[in-house]
């Protein structure tokens, strides 16, 4: 998955401090990091949340917090509202052979679909 950045409600092509480029980047373990947020949602039970995760050097993805009112910096990355994709994700899980899918097919269905 290739990276946008936001930072203050901007799209940002460098990062602030060090200068390196940053869109455009492939991001390793994605599948894992999607993986690690749609076991959040299992856990909290909220129905939406934001997920805060980093990329270490040695140790992987790490979970940072969970915020049930996450800002709009995701939807400025997508370049997308939110509610298309609720409505998306909605519909997919009305169908009864989906409704009890486990995180890990929750993630590649948002691999594949978004």
């Amino acid at each position: 998955e290739t990276t946008t950045a936001v930072s203050h409600s901007q799209i940002i092509t460098h990062h602030p401090d060090t200068g390196k480029e940053l869109s455009g980047r492939t991001l390793p373990r994605w599948k894992e990091i999607l993986e690690i947020a749609a076991k959040c949602y299992d856990m909290v039970g909220l129905g939406y949340l934001g997920v805060d995760i980093v990329l270490t050097k040695s140790g992987g993805p790490i979970l940072l917090e969970l915020n049930a009112r996450p800002g709009l910096g995701i939807q400025i990355a997508n370049t997308a509202g939110l509610l298309p994709r609720l409505e998306k994700i909605r519909s997919f899980l009305k169908d009864q052979r989906n409704h009890h899918i486990d995180a890990s097919e929750r993630a590649f269905y948002s691999m594949k679909s978004f």
